[in-house]
């Protein structure tokens, strides 16, 4: 049995803790930016192919205080590094350090990479480690002096599906992506529609969630390479993933005034496997009426960062509220890190969450 941590966007917790719960995974407990679990090698595998909301699955080795440089040296050098690392093992280290006495990330690294260097060295006898083989990639976090050290078993982030090669300017997450698909409580029944689709990366996830297919399917993870978790348990947990999905008939509509957009997102849906899930369609949102009788709209719709965008944006908030504001019987889930978007859309959202699209704060304004 192993500890596991899955760093998340901020206000995706609860949404990450509620998955790897229904993965029946063990001591799921969420914490700020980070949820908690505990399992063996099938509940590393599981979690990796199955998460939709985390960004990625981290094996704890340990932790301890650590003040000084001293401290953090031998605390490394005290885990059960050469349990998971064998003598060709790469181990690069990056890591972040908040409100402790050890600032400095590129000296933290520097202290670990020694340790551990020291550490494995020690235990395989060797003055010198090739580095030649898979990749262990150490990982680190340093929050009020509390350093914990981990192994990072997915590799490139989770929300890198592998269906969006390309994308258009600002795309969303797909981890946010499929935690506003879920907020909206879509299940395939209803009829959702994105009328800023961009990329596709909203409709893609609805349709990935109404089909449960887990995202990871396609994609292979670092531990694969690794002695820890046998292949046949990675080949079981795909195929039992694959057991539960489901097959029917969605309406799930995407628009955009962007016929490049358009046609990425409808390339992007072909290479998820959901493209006969989605009707796309090139049109203007604050004129296009709606494709079906009611429905939920999720949506990401232009936000400007710089002042002449900003205005744009604003006045597009206006346009919307003309239009998709007036339709009564669509739930409305919109994200925006505009301040003053329910002022500007002309009605007050029945409910609103802060999240974060990478570092830009965001609200999820929901009507229902």
């Amino acid at each position: 049995m192993f500890e596991f941590v899955v760093p998340c966007l901020f206000g995706l917790e609860g949404p990450a803790a509620d998955e790897l719960r229904r993965m029946d995974l063990e001591n799921v407990r969420a914490e700020n930016g980070r949820v908690r679990f505990s399992g063996d090698g099938d509940a590393c595998a599981r979690a990796n192919i199955c998460l939709r909301t985390g960004e990625r699955v981290l094996l704890r080795l340990g932790g301890f205080e650590a003040k000084t440089f001293d401290a953090l040296f031998e605390g490394v050098k005290a885990l059960p590094l050469a349990d998971f690392i064998p003598r060709d093992g790469q181990f690069p280290v990056k890591g972040y350090s908040l409100d402790s006495a050890l600032h400095s990330v590129p000296d933290c690294q520097r202290i670990i990479k020694k340790a551990a260097a020291v550490k494995l060295g020690q235990a395989y006898r060797a003055q010198w480690l090739p580095e030649t083989g898979a990749l262990y990639q150490l990982q680190f976090s340093i929050v009020k002096d509390q350093a914990e050290i981990y192994l990072d078993t997915t590799g490139a982030p989770l929300f890198k599906r592998g269906y969006r090669p390309g994308h258009v300017a600002a795309p969303l997450r797909e981890t946010l992506a499929a935690a506003m698909v879920g907020f909206a409580r879509y299940r395939g029944r209803d009829a959702l529609w994105d009328p800023f689709c961009g990329s596709g990366t909203i409709p893609i996830e609805a349709a990935l969630m109404a089909r449960n297919r887990a995202p990871g399917l396609a994609r292979t993870f670092a531990a694969q390479a690794w002695g820890l978790v046998p292949a046949a348990v990675w080949d079981r947990e795909k195929e039992q993933a694959r057991s539960l999905e489901y097959h029917g008939d969605y309406h799930i509509f995407a628009s955009d005034i962007d016929p490049k957009a358009v046609a990425l997102a409808r390339e992007n849906a072909r290479r998820a496997g959901v493209g006969v899930d989605i009707t796309f369609s090139v049109a203007d949102a604050r004129s296009m009426p709606a494709p079906w009788e009611k429905g939920v709209i999720v949506c990401n719709p232009p936000y400007g960062e710089r002042m002449l965008e900003r205005q744009e944006a604003q006045a597009l908030y206006r346009d919307m509220g003309r239009t998709l504001g007036r339709l009564g019987d669509w739930k409305q889930y919109i994200i925006s890190s505009e301040p003053d978007f329910e002022r500007l859309y002309g009605r007050p959202a029945t409910k609103r969450r802060k999240l974060y699209n990478g570092m830009i704060q965001c609200y999820l304004n929901m009507y229902y």
